[in-house]
């Protein structure tokens, strides 16, 4: 019965903080294009969740607030 190792859980955020250590003059020019049109994407994608996440958190006080008078 050989046992396997246990999986290694990869802290949140974990990938990206690798990926912003890496060393950029290995990469080729289109590759680091490719890169940055990666970054903008994923800054679109996080942008998008801030706003989802603020227009519920403003939907939410506006409707647990008590009504001024």
């Amino acid at each position: 019965n050989v046992e396997e190792p246990a999986e290694v859980r990869v802290v949140r955020g974990q990938r990206l903080i690798e990926a912003c250590r890496e060393e950029l003059e290995l990469f080729g020019v289109s590759e680091l294009e490719e890169r940055l049109d990666i970054l903008a994407s994923e800054r679109a994608r996080v942008e998008a969740q801030i706003d989802r996440k603020r227009s519920g958190r403003a939907a939410a006080d506006a409707l647990f607030s008590p009504r001024a008078g």
